[in-house]
């Protein structure tokens, strides 16, 4: 690339220097800290993942008993922040409400050495515990009833569920939305990523880093597409449906949902291990008839795109997942905003340790030597 050439979006321009994930978009791979995505999901849990991310290696027995400890005691939320959920909208995005919360938050704990190690660990399980029950708590008071606290003999995946409707989830059920939190939990620096990048740069608070991610995360191109995925599904409304709706997509040049990765020249290897979860989910608590809709647009459209490196991504099938836990459609985005906050915190911690301000260039494209013309010369409009 030459030196000054613009790239939109930034595409391919490295912005940073980490080694927290890799991803290689050519053969479909993904790792943690050089552990590779399919054996987190197969041997570890979402916090375990999240010590080895935040801390950048795998914790020792008492480590992760000690971490499991301080989460577990740290998800009640302060009443100021309740009494403030109960202000907002019923009808506000619960991605808004998020990062309203998150925001908040950090005036309970006001900033103090960002290179002190206990600060950042203090720091690091406040935000893993509480997110969550910012989001339940959300819930639960947009639809007029009190919010459900946490349950402590619960784990984290099914202590959320529980918060939901305070109903103890199906240990499959738990275990399921465990792995889906493990799934999101970091890749590499995407738009959200970025932006948790930047505002760490300018040495604010972490509170401060998250909600700004979470508002990127909001938008219907990085964390919004799950729901988008099932209104697709929702439209095309039956098998026979595919073809046509396939059809008129790629004649029109319009966007498959769930399709495609600005990475993943094959498919994501996130997507096999949620099919593979959706699958187990059905079996036991019955088919859902969108989940066969979207097998057969994925073999449809494979046909058609897989020649220009188009496959399903993540999100193709993780609302799938979702809408078989009983998770209502606008929860989607906020769950991915549950599962990415320990990768957040992970490129937060490293940008703190050789921190440069981002103050990136442009490429000028406006006039130059224009005359200011006085507004009473001006024509009227």
């Amino acid at each position: 690339m030459a030196v000054g050439e613009y790239k939109p979006g930034l595409e391919g321009v490295p912005a940073t220097q980490s080694n927290i994930s890799y991803v290689d978009g050519l053969t479909g791979l993904l790792e943690y800290r050089g552990i590779r995505i399919e054996d987190l999901c197969k041997y570890s849990s979402f916090l375990e993942t999240s010590y080895l991310l935040v801390f950048g290696e795998l914790p020792k027995a008492l480590q992760l008993k000690e971490f499991e400890h301080e989460v577990v005691h740290r998800r009640r939320i302060k009443y100021r922040i309740r009494d403030m959920i109960k202000c907002f909208p019923d009808n506000a995005h619960p991605m808004d409400a998020l990062q309203t919360c998150v925001s908040a938050l950090g005036m309970f704990y006001p900033l103090e050495d960002l290179h002190d190690a206990e600060y950042i660990y203090q720091a690091a399980i406040r935000l893993l515990a509480k997110v969550p029950t910012m989001v339940a708590a959300f819930h639960m008071m947009r639809q007029g009833n009190d919010p459900v606290m946490p349950k402590d003999g619960l784990g984290y995946a099914a202590n959320f569920l529980y918060m939901l409707n305070e109903k103890v989830p199906d240990p499959l059920a738990a275990h399921v939305f465990d792995v889906c939190l493990t799934l999101h939990a970091e890749h590499t620096v995407n738009a959200s990523t970025f932006s948790a990048l930047v505002t760490a740069s300018t040495l604010t608070d972490p509170y401060t880093v998250l909600s700004s991610a979470i508002g990127t995360l909001a938008g219907p191109l990085h964390g919004g597409a799950n729901e988008e995925v099932m209104k697709m599904l929702e439209e095309i409304g039956s098998i026979e449906n595919v073809k046509p709706f396939l059809e008129r997509k790629i004649e029109r040049k319009e966007k498959i949902m769930g399709f495609g990765h600005r990475v993943y020249k094959v498919k994501d290897p996130r997507a096999p291990i949620l099919q593979d979860l959706a699958h187990k989910l059905f079996d036991q608590f019955g088919h859902d008839r969108y989940y066969d809709i979207a097998l057969e647009l994925e073999k449809q459209a494979t046909e058609k795109l897989s020649s220009k490196g188009i496959y399903p991504n993540v999100d193709f099938y993780s609302g799938l997942v979702y809408k078989k836990l009983g998770i209502p459609l606008d929860l989607f985005t906020p769950i991915f905003a549950i599962a990415r906050v320990p990768g957040w915190l992970a490129h937060w911690k490293e940008q703190l340790a050789d921190n440069r301000l981002f103050r990136p260039t442009q490429v000028y494209t406006g006039l130059h030597d224009i005359t200011y013309t006085p507004i009473e010369a001006r024509e009227p409009s």
